[in-house]
């Protein structure tokens, strides 16, 4: 039965499915505060989820603000109201964006270390 698991969650790895989960993750990245953000930056953001707006859209905010979490339309949102996650990603260097800042996430830690891929 054990390998049977095994084999099974490797195989769902190797498809690569909608969000493939790796690793458990590490602290040590540097995080960017939601007031600090730029149009088109590359940035780690921390905070909970406020509310979750989509299918594949939440609010995340910190001590700063808060700020749109877009992690594409073939994922589904797999947090929670209320869970600290951590979010890479870019931020949308668009018009609209300079006035309502969106993040399209490309990977997430959970509250629980589990980091997902975001395709």
């Amino acid at each position: 039965m054990k390998k049977a698991i095994i084999l099974l969650v490797g195989l769902t790895l190797l498809a690569g499915g909608p969000a493939a989960a790796v690793q458990a993750a590490s602290t040590d990245e540097d995080v960017t505060k939601i007031e600090d953000v730029t149009r088109g930056a590359h940035v780690t953001l921390q905070g909970k989820v406020t509310r979750i707006l989509d299918e594949d859209e939440f609010r995340l905010a910190d001590e700063t603000g808060s700020i749109l979490i877009y992690i594409g339309w073939r994922n589904r949102v797999m947090v929670r109201v209320g869970e600290t996650v951590t979010v890479k990603g870019i931020v949308d260097d668009d018009l609209v964006s300079a006035f309502r800042p969106e993040v399209y996430a490309s990977e997430l830690r959970r509250e629980d270390g589990t980091r997902i891929r975001l395709n």
